[in-house]
């Protein structure tokens, strides 16, 4: 007790003492504040970085369904098309036979007969009967 009442004293250096442990302890408790809105900055940035980490793992999800989607419906048109395809063989192959035996039958009875020419289409599958035109993709080409 003896101790406080000497530092408390009016003497011009116990003051010049207590003015600065009174900086000291505003400066202490300006920086403890500081830290805390820093630390709580922080959490927010966290916390927003995290929800945005939350919607593009949603939005990547959308993308990864549309894309098998868009996959299976395309791998379903293209077994069509193969099927297509086998289809024009075969149709071609019975034309050419049917115009051989039309070819024949002129042959033999004599008379003139219309014969039509297989279109080339027909007889070069690989060639494409219209010009090739690039496809042009849109931002929502995967909303249906």
């Amino acid at each position: 007790m003896m101790q406080q009442q000497q530092v408390s004293s009016g003497s011009e250096g116990d003051a010049k003492y207590a003015n600065i442990d009174e900086r000291k302890r505003k400066r202490m408790i300006s920086n403890r504040e500081s830290a805390r809105r820093s630390r709580m900055r922080k959490q927010q940035h966290l916390d927003e970085l995290i929800k945005e980490a939350a919607k593009l793992q949603a939005e990547n999800a959308e993308i990864k369904k549309r894309t098998a989607s868009a996959t299976q419906m395309y791998m379903g048109v293209e077994s069509e098309n193969n099927v297509l395809r086998a289809q024009v063989t075969e149709l071609t192959d019975r034309l050419r036979s049917l115009n051989s035996v039309l070819e024949i039958v002129e042959e033999v009875s004599g008379l003139a007969m219309d014969i039509p020419e297989i279109p080339e289409s027909l007889l070069e599958p690989w060639q494409l009967p219209c010009p090739v035109q690039p496809i042009i993709a849109s931002s929502n080409v995967f909303e249906w």
